[in-house]
């Protein structure tokens, strides 16, 4: 069983550095938004494609109750957040209790 566990902490290892690099895409897409970027550079329509739709659905539901105040950004780094500190440690803890490590 001990093969299961280190796959299962590999796994939650690569899901935690997938989820860590685009916390710092949203954190750059949201600062470049700030001086009103050129729409046909290559750079802003990379970050525009990755984030637009996990924050379109976000937009959505809340809206802009806040004034013209983006929060859907701090939605989503805090839900990353939350998923690395729990779904991932918790990953981590069931492949080290299945043998791994």
């Amino acid at each position: 069983m001990f093969v299961f566990g280190d796959l299962v902490i590999a796994f939650a290892k690569i899901v935690d550095a997938l989820l860590g690099l685009y916390k710092w895409v949203i954190i750059i897409a949201a600062l470049i938004s700030w001086v009103n970027p050129d729409p046909y550079n290559p750079i802003v329509r990379f970050l525009y494609s990755v984030t637009e739709p996990v924050f379109r659905p976000i937009r959505r539901l809340i809206g802009y109750r806040l004034g013209p105040i983006d929060i859907s950004p701090i939605i989503v780094i805090l839900a990353i957040i939350f998923i690395q500190l729990f779904l991932v440690s918790t990953l981590i803890k069931v492949g080290y209790r299945f043998g791994g490590g």
